[in-house]
């Protein structure tokens, strides 16, 4: 029995980001491709996205061209390889507010939107500081922060404050504080419906960027290294990396790294007419596959 089917979706990349950026230490390490992707969940009668990517207008294009993404597509051509529309979205869960996660929100009309509240306000303390302090917001957009606030104004936020359990039937959502961002949070897909679960998946938004964050470059001798993005702390990094694994009975597979180009070699994937790559993690009892 499976509740749920998961699919990783890129919608653009970015051909040469600095491999320090996505393992702590590797400054030396290079360039390398970094595939910009969300999360599509479908099952127990939800569509349910995790993070959304941005939308490539106004300052969320021009902070991707900054970056040097390339090949980015709305989210009415990426969803509809897995045959949804964007109104057919129930739930968006917010991993943490960089833009390229959070700047696509105004496509899901009829979506209702999960963030942890320090996720939020600690934004708005961050547009708040002296210039000097713009480091900080070198990854997020202000006017994603307004459009989260004005989700609110809707009555479509859901602002939780640390671990949810069942935020959605069978999904729980895991506060990280402190780490990529100060309230960033990863969510934990229990697809058999049990507490503890056998057959589990963590999405970890941008706590891990590589299975190297989670193995070391040895997985016969096993070692975390955090990311090398990070507005909290790498101590935090590492403990939030142990949390993920042990709730995955150390099976590093299951926790999803969305930026790693390798996980298509992970779990079955086809590359679609527009280039972009679909990484099928696993199907729902009745789900058809979407990569075969």
């Amino acid at each position: 029995m499976a509740d749920y089917s998961i699919w990783v979706l890129e919608y653009c990349w970015v051909p040469t980001a600095p491999k320090g950026l996505t393992v702590h230490g590797a400054f030396n390490g290079g360039t390398i491709k970094l595939p910009w992707c969300y999360v599509l969940i479908k099952g127990q009668g939800r569509v349910i996205l995790v993070d959304v990517g941005y939308n490539h207008k106004d300052y969320g294009a021009v902070m991707a061209d900054s970056f040097g993404a390339e090949n980015w597509h709305p989210s009415t051509t990426v969803l509809a390889e897995c045959g949804v529309k964007p109104e057919d979205v129930t739930d968006v869960f917010i991993t943490h507010a960089h833009f390229d996660h959070m700047g696509g929100t105004d496509d899901f009309q009829n979506a209702r939107f999960f963030i942890q509240e320090r996720e939020l306000s600690k934004w708005v303390w961050a547009m708040s500081l002296d210039r000097r302090f713009r480091w900080f917001m070198g990854a997020t957009d202000p006017g994603d922060i307004l459009r989260a606030v004005d989700l609110a104004r809707q009555g479509r936020l859901v602002c939780v404050d640390g671990d949810v359990e069942d935020a959605l039937p069978g999904i729980d959502v895991r506060a990280a504080f402190d780490t990529h961002t100060w309230g960033s949070m990863f969510v934990h897909v229990r697809n058999d419906g049990r507490q503890p679960s056998a057959d589990s998946y963590i999405l970890a938004g941008d706590l891990i960027y590589t299975y190297t964050n989670l193995t070391g470059p040895d997985p016969d001798d096993p070692q975390y290294i955090p990311i090398g993005l990070a507005s909290g702390d790498q101590t935090n990094l590492v403990m939030a990396s142990d949390t993920m694994m042990k709730l995955v009975g150390g099976e590093a597979k299951r926790v999803i790294p969305i930026h790693d180009e390798n996980l298509k070699d992970v779990f079955p994937a086809r590359v679609t007419s527009k280039g972009l790559t679909i990484c099928e993690i696993c199907l729902g009892d009745g789900e058809a596959s979407r990569v075969t």
